[in-house]
């Protein structure tokens, strides 16, 4: 009867085993998914801050360009002939139009940027919990190993309590409850 019992037990160590495995494989797919999107979503945000910077040379070109022209229509005052004060006065509202515009877009691309990077923090930290979550599964599963050939049955109730934090770590990275 006791070689029976001894049996059960060690059926079960394995089956635990057998799903730790699997639990495993699926952390590691999630860990993966999420640390690749990280990065994929740093690339994103990068670029955004690329394109945020080509604007604001832009703009700031455009800027400069009509400080130059309001400091020649009010260096000339005057003595420039009305035609040019007036060709001068237009370009100045078209370029303060183009900076007006490119600082608009500047807010929409910042706005986009930030985005990207409150989705990228949040994907490196899943990515980072699920990590965690599979060195407790990893620790669980080479403490039923060893209980295994060893056939100590306090060593596999370690391996069932390292999934404890397995558990903890897996529903932060979803849920994320800090």
């Amino acid at each position: 009867m006791a070689e029976t019992n001894k049996e059960r037990w060690l059926s079960w160590l394995a089956l635990s085993t057998a799903f730790m495995a699997v639990i495993s494989a699926v952390t590691t797919m999630y860990m993966g998914k999420f640390s690749s999107k990280a990065v994929l979503m740093q690339g994103q945000e990068t670029n955004q801050w690329s394109y945020y910077q080509a604007k604001s040379i832009k703009s700031h070109t455009f800027d400069m360009q009509k400080q130059a022209l309001e400091l020649q229509l009010l260096a000339q005052g005057k003595s420039m002939p009305q035609p040019a004060a007036e060709k001068f006065a237009e370009k100045i509202r078209e370029y303060d139009r183009e900076v007006k515009r490119y600082e608009g877009e500047k807010r929409e691309i910042k706005s986009k940027a930030d985005e990207l990077a409150r989705t990228k923090l949040m994907a490196q930290h899943m990515g980072g919990n699920f990590g965690y979550g599979l060195l407790f599964v990893q620790v669980a599963i080479m403490m039923t190993s060893i209980a295994s050939l060893m056939k100590k049955k306090p060593l596999w109730y370690f391996g069932l309590a390292a999934m404890v934090g397995w558990l903890f770590f897996f529903l932060d990275a979803i849920y994320l409850f800090y």
